[in-house]
C-alpha cells in the first residue's frame, strides 16, 4: 500500500473522530427502558421549559468523592439537568459546585438553605462520617428557589420541574378552602398547604351572600364540614360548577369515637342530598375491611399491663387503585371510619368514575352501635365486596364541572397544637394530585410521584416456596451429575475407538 494512501485514511478517520465529538457534544440521545419512563422528561416538563422567557441558573452543590452509592445520584441530576438546558433552548444554565473545598464556602452555601447530610464511607478498613451536599439553588433574576436536598430515586423531575414553573410564572392561581360550616383551616392542613403552595395560592374563603364564588378560583377544597350548609350556599356553588369550577369534597358521613366506643351517623349538614343530586352517594354505614390496619390494646393480667396489636376492620388499608391520574404512584391510604362513595348518575353527560376501593374482603357495619374491640370478626363479615371509597366526576352542573369526592373527612388534616400530627405522604400526595386534576391543566400531577413507586415482590404460596428453595438446593447438583454423565459417555466412546484404531 503506498504511503500517501495510508496517509489519507489516517486523516480520513482523524477527521470523523473530530466530527463524531463535535456532534456528541451537540446532540444528546438517551435511551430510557425502565417501565415508568423516569430517565425521559415528560410532556408538562417540555411545556413549561418551552414557555421560559428568561434564563434560569442552576446551582448544582455537589460533594465530591462520594461514596458509589450516591455518585449516580449526582449523574442523574447532571443528565436531567442537560436535558432541560436542551429542551429549554439554552434557558436553563447549570453548573456544579463542590462546597467542600472550605470552611467559608460550607457556610455560603448553608446560608442559602443547603444542610449537609452525615453519610457513612469506607476508608482503610475503617467507617467515617462525611458532610455531603446534595442540593441546588434556582435563580431567574431577583427570585430564587431552593431544593434542600436531592434523594436518590426520589421525584426528581417534579422538584425540578415545579421550581422553574415556579420562578417562571408571575402570579399563582388561587384555591379556595371553604369556612364557615366547620370545615378545616388551613392552620389544619400544614402539609397539605405546603405542597400545594408551589403551585397556588390557597387561602381560606367564606361564601358571602351577596355574591358568586370568584372564578378565579381554580378548585374549591369543602374539608370535613360539620355544620349545615345553607341552600343559598349550595347554589352558589352550583352556579360555580356551572362555569367550570371545580370541588373537591373530603366528608366522611359516619362518626367513630375510640374513647367513647360509639359508632354514629354525622348529622344532616345538607351535604348528602346535595351530592346525590350531582349523582354521587355518601353512605350512611361504616365501610369494614379484612385488610385493615392495626390498633394498640391494653389488657390487664394480674399485676401485668400487656400491650398487644390487634387488627381494626374501621381502619381500612386502600391499596385497590383506579388507573388514573391522581392515584399514580400510590402504595397504601390509610383511611379510619369511613363511609363509601358510590357512582349513581344517571345522566350520560356526567362521567363518574371510582378511584379508590376497598378489597374484595369487606363489608359494612351498621350505626349507632358500640365499638367492641375484643369482638373476633370472620369471613361473614366482609361478604359485600368491593366498596368504592372515592370517586371523581367529569361533567357535572350542565357538563362543565368536575369533583373528586372522598369519603374521609381527615385523611390529610395535621390538625394544631399539641393535637397536630404528621399525616403519611401518600395521603397529602392523593390530595394534592385530585386538586392538581381539578385545577391544573399542566400534567404536573404526573411528577410528583414518579420515580418512587413502591414495587414490593409478590407473594407466593408456602408450597411454591418450597419447590423453589428445594430447588435451589438440588438443581445445580443435578445439573452437575448429568453434565458428568453425559462427559462420562463421551470419553468412553473415544476410548472404544481408539482401541479399534480410529484416531478421528
Amino acid at each position: 500500500m503506498k504511503k500517501q494512501t495510508i496517509i489519507i485514511q489516517l486523516l480520513v478517520i482523524i477527521a470523523i473522530v473530530i466530527v463524531g465529538n463535535i456532534l456528541s457534544n451537540q446532540l444528546y440521545l438517551r435511551l430510557d427502558f425502565t417501565e415508568d419512563k423516569r430517565y425521559t422528561l415528560s410532556d408538562a416538563t417540555h411545556e413549561v421549559l418551552e414557555g421560559l422567557e428568561n434564563v434560569i441558573t442552576v446551582t448544582a452543590y455537589f460533594s465530591e468523592d462520594l461514596p458509589p452509592q450516591l455518585l449516580s445520584n449526582r449523574k442523574d441530576f447532571e443528565d436531567m439537568l442537560i436535558e432541560y438546558e436542551q429542551r429549554s433552548g439554552g434557558n436553563v444554565v447549570y453548573e456544579f459546585v463542590n462546597p467542600n473545598e472550605d470552611q467559608t464556602k460550607e457556610q455560603e452555601v448553608q446560608q442559602k438553605g443547603i444542610g449537609p447530610i452525615m453519610i457513612n464511607v469506607r476508608e482503610n478498613d475503617r467507617v467515617e462520617q462525611m458532610r455531603a451536599y446534595m442540593g441546588a439553588v434556582l435563580q431567574m433574576g431577583d427570585k430564587k428557589e431552593i431544593i434542600p436536598l436531592i434523594q436518590p430515586g426520589a421525584a426528581m423531575e417534579y422538584e425540578l420541574t415545579t421550581s422553574v414553573k415556579k420562578l417562571s410564572i408571575s402570579d399563582k392561581p388561587k384555591i379556595a378552602l371553604l369556612q364557615g360550616h366547620g370545615e378545616v383551616g388551613l392552620s389544619t392542613i400544614s402539609q397539605l398547604r405546603q405542597q400545594l403552595n408551589v403551585l397556588y395560592n390557597v387561602e381560606n374563603y367564606t361564601i358571602s351572600e351577596g355574591e358568586n364564588i370568584p372564578s378565579y378560583y381554580r378548585a374549591v377544597i369543602i374539608a370535613a364540614p360539620n355544620d349545615t350548609i345553607p341552600q343559598s350556599h349550595f347554589n352558589k356553588l352550583d352556579n360555580y360548577l356551572s362555569s367550570g369550577g371545580n370541588i373537591f369534597v373530603a366528608y366522611s358521613n359516619v362518626q367513630g369515637d375510640l374513647q367513647q366506643g360509639m359508632l354514629t351517623t354525622s348529622p344532616d349538614i345538607g351535604l348528602v342530598k346535595w351530592l346525590e343530586d350531582k349523582g354521587i352517594k355518601l353512605g350512611s354505614d361504616f365501610v369494614i375491611d379484612a385488610e385493615c390496619a392495626t390498633i394498640t390494646v391494653t389488657q390487664r393480667q394480674g399485676y401485668f399491663t400487656i400491650n398487644s396489636q390487634k387488627e381494626f376492620p374501621f381502619f381500612l388499608r386502600v391499596t385497590n387503585f383506579a388507573d388514573h391520574p391522581m392515584t399514580k404512584g400510590l402504595d397504601e391510604l390509610t383511611f379510619t371510619f369511613t363511609s363509601s362513595v358510590v357512582p349513581i348518575a344517571n345522566d350520560s353527560t356526567v362521567s363518574i368514575s371510582s378511584i379508590a376501593s376497598t378489597s374484595a374482603n369487606s363489608g359494612v357495619e351498621r350505626a349507632p352501635s358500640y365499638i367492641d374491640i375484643q369482638r373476633r370478626w370472620t369471613q361473614n363479615d366482609f361478604g359485600m365486596g368491593v366498596q368504592s371509597l372515592a370517586v371523581a366526576a367529569e361533567g357535572v352542573s350542565k357538563g362543565f364541572g368536575k369533583m373528586v369526592v372522598v369519603g374521609n373527612g381527615d385523611f390529610f388534616v395535621n390538625g394544631e397544637g399539641q393535637q397536630a400530627r404528621q399525616v403519611q405522604a401518600d395521603h397529602v400526595n392523593f390530595a394534592s394530585n385530585a386538586i392538581d386534576w381539578l385545577a391544573d391543566d399542566t400534567g404536573l400531577i404526573d411528577l410528583r410521584t414518579k420515580g418512587i413507586t413502591s414495587r414490593p415482590l409478590e407473594s407466593i404460596e408456602d408450597s411454591t416456596k418450597n419447590v423453589l428453595k428445594y430447588s435451589n438446593v438440588f438443581a445445580p447438583i443435578l445439573l452437575l451429575l448429568i453434565y458428568a454423565f453425559i462427559r462420562k459417555l463421551r470419553n468412553q466412546r473415544k476410548k472404544q475407538k481408539w482401541m479399534q484404531g480410529n484416531f478421528e
